[in-house]
């Protein structure tokens, strides 16, 4: 029985239990293609991770001694979408076998399981043990709800899984920190380097040039910083546990123009495409908050594994449970385009400016910096989710649609008419004068309602 095993881009968690053994008869089948790379225009920096990433884990698995059939995005023989690769590959192989596991976006979910139907040989689907809940847990938690509460999923996961827990109450007596966590930062404490080693990706760059694939955003092609092992990503955890957990929740929500990472552990990128997972993240964050009480409040340990835990995992949940529906909920009725400016960042408006440009740099924004900068704006501006999807689904490194669409099209853009959020999320320039130091040096005035120097955000 020779069997061929699919493993997609963002399914790189080596602690799978098929990686346990190693079988001549056993072959993992792993490409870069122009599917994936074109069916929104990416960010330059999250193809070369997303590649590399894939890369670094084929050579682990070959470490290992299993059989990697790898095809890179320029390869000749490459077809470029899933459909034809599988078909070649099965020849080549003789196969008799063909298993993958399931995918966590709705396309690729639907587009393997149509054609795993009609291949004629044994086909099965096997779960990527990477996530605490499965596809229905949200769904049958919320079962007869009209409105699906974060806080109640976040409250029945940690007694679940036992996690900050004292019997069957939250320990320190709180269940959510929310409130504590919404200081701005004035520069104090210091904001630590962002603690793994670059990497050249200059080669990599050159491939993705020569394929031709269109891309948006910049690149340093010697010092790329993102975590693409999961060594780096490790690593990468044990500099957050040590230097930002800390001061992450009091700091979470700040935002501060020429610092885009403040005390964010940049987790993201590793946890979605599976080099870390999600349960070793949240054990590793409660066990120094235990070891180190003195040094890392609760609420700052709290407000992180809530992120994961909680709102992880229950966008996640409506996700699968509102597909494919939601991809064309427009409750608003918005249908204004995206402003030329996303694109380029060139706007006398200063906080939109340093979000987009930041993002434009680094493949990277943090929650409030999405929500309410450019999600905001966009959101005032009545514009088309349709086009806002596409924009935050290619621009940020760690953006897949499973996380992408629920926080985008539900809780910013409220095109779903509350299902997950209780209001929309607007505000005027006194948020962010607030949380920020944006509005310093701005061509508008975050005081004034009108006129012609008034912000935006408040006319």
């Amino acid at each position: 029985m020779k069997i061929l095993r699919l493993i997609l881009g963002d399914q790189l968690n080596i602690n799978h239990s098929w990686f346990k053994e190693t079988s001549s008869d056993v072959t993992y089948l792993m490409a870069e293609m122009r599917q994936e790379t074109d069916y929104v225009t990416h960010h330059i920096q999250k193809i070369i991770a997303f590649f590399t990433a894939m890369r670094n884990f084929a050579s682990t698995l070959k470490e290992k001694g299993h059989q990697v059939v790898y095809y890179t995005v320029n390869d000749p023989k490459n077809p470029q979408n899933l459909p034809d690769l599988i078909h070649q590959v099965l020849a080549e192989t003789k196969a008799t076998h063909f298993e993958y596991q399931l995918p966590d976006e709705f396309r690729l979910d639907t587009q393997l399981h149509d054609l795993a139907a009609a291949l004629p040989l044994e086909t099965r689907g096997v779960d990527t043990e990477h996530f605490y809940t499965d596809r229905n847990t949200l769904a049958q938690f919320f079962h007869g709800k009209k409105q699906f509460l974060m806080e109640s999923f976040y409250r029945m996961m940690r007694r679940k899984h036992s996690v900050l827990m004292q019997g069957d109450q939250p320990f320190g007596g709180q269940w959510n920190y929310d409130h504590d966590n919404r200081k701005k930062w004035t520069g104090n404490p210091p904001i630590p380097p962002h603690g793994i080693p670059n990497i050249d990706v200059a080669q990599l760059v050159n491939e993705i040039k020569s394929a031709g694939i269109h891309t948006i955003g910049s690149i340093d092609t010697e010092n790329f910083s993102w975590p693409v092992t999961r060594n780096a990503s490790l690593q990468l955890l044990d500099h957050f546990c040590n230097f930002q957990l800390p001061f992450f929740g009091t700091y979470q929500d700040a935002m501060h123009q020429g610092e885009p990472f403040l005390f964010h552990s940049r987790l993201s990128f590793a946890l979605n495409t599976k080099l870390l997972g999600p349960e070793e993240v949240v054990t590793r964050v409660e066990q120094e908050y235990f070891k180190r009480p003195d040094e890392i409040h609760i609420s700052q340990a709290e407000g992180f594994i809530r992120q994961i835990l909680g709102w992880r995992e229950y966008m996640r949940g409506i996700y699968w449970r509102e597909m494919p529906s939601y991809a064309q909920r427009n409750k608003l009725e918005n249908n204004n385009p995206l402003p030329a400016f996303f694109w380029t960042g060139d706007t006398q408006m200063n906080c939109l400016k340093q979000a987009i440009t930041q993002s434009l740099e680094t493949a990277y924004a943090h929650h409030i910096q999405r929500l309410m900068i450019t999600g905001n704006f966009a959101l005032l501006m009545q514009t088309n989710p349709d086009e806002v999807d596409a924009w935050y689904l290619g621009i940020y490194i760690d953006a897949l649609q499973w996380v992408e669409i629920t926080n985008t099209r539900g809780m910013s853009q409220f095109a779903d008419g509350g299902l997950l959020a209780t209001k929309p999320y607007i505000s005027s320039a006194n948020y962010i004068r607030n949380m920020s130091n944006y509005c310093s040096g701005c061509a508008y005035n975050p005081k004034e309602a009108l006129g012609e120097t008034a912000c935006p955000f408040n006319s």
